[in-house]
């Protein structure tokens, strides 16, 4: 199992700013080790969703690195509204995880 994401969403006006941290190893399929070359293993779907509606729909590829980084906003958010965060990767593992915005600083 994977590690869990970590999400931070705070509200800017009517604006939620969203940063995820993804614990993912990436790999390309191309990297050598001692052994031989390492599998491809690296994060293809990523979808994010506000209140049940999806906001972000993003197809990836082993270009992306390791342990990504995912900054967006979110126009039409309140305090309390439910981030919901779901990546699918080329092994068929899957993660899903959720915030809830809260009040900026």
């Amino acid at each position: 199992m994977t590690e869990a994401m970590k999400i931070r969403a705070t509200l800017q006006g009517d604006t939620a700013d969203l940063r995820v941290l993804i614990k993912h190893p990436m790999e390309t399929g191309t990297r050598k080790t001692a052994t031989g070359i390492a599998p491809a293993h690296f994060i293809q779907s990523l979808v994010v969703q506000h209140n049940g509606k999806t906001v972000f729909d993003a197809q990836w590829s082993q270009s992306v690195s390791r342990d990504p980084v995912l900054g967006l906003r979110v126009r039409g958010a309140k305090t309390g509204d439910r981030i919901s965060i779901t990546w699918v990767d080329n092994r068929g593992e899957r993660r899903t995880d959720e915030a809830v915005v809260t009040a900026g600083p």
